[in-house]
């Protein structure tokens, strides 16, 4: 029987509100992470990787709107 993991990520989307409406940055982001596990996240520039552990972490601005879990 496996532990129970230590990070899961279920369907996170992070939108922005700007002067011109709600801006989607990310979307449809699922990872688990289980001890002992390493997470390499890789993307183009501007994809959505720090924006993606920002919103983990807690650390996004008030004018982020977040939809998804975080466990």
């Amino acid at each position: 029987m496996s532990a129970a993991p230590i990070l899961e990520v279920r369907d996170l989307e992070v939108f922005f509100a700007t002067s011109h409406g709600s801006v989607e940055a990310v979307r449809g982001v699922d990872l688990t992470l289980a001890a002992g596990d390493v997470l390499g996240i890789v993307g183009e520039s501007g994809s959505g990787k720090s924006v993606t552990m920002r919103a983990v972490l807690g650390l996004l601005p008030p004018t982020a709107r977040i939809r998804g879990s975080v466990r």
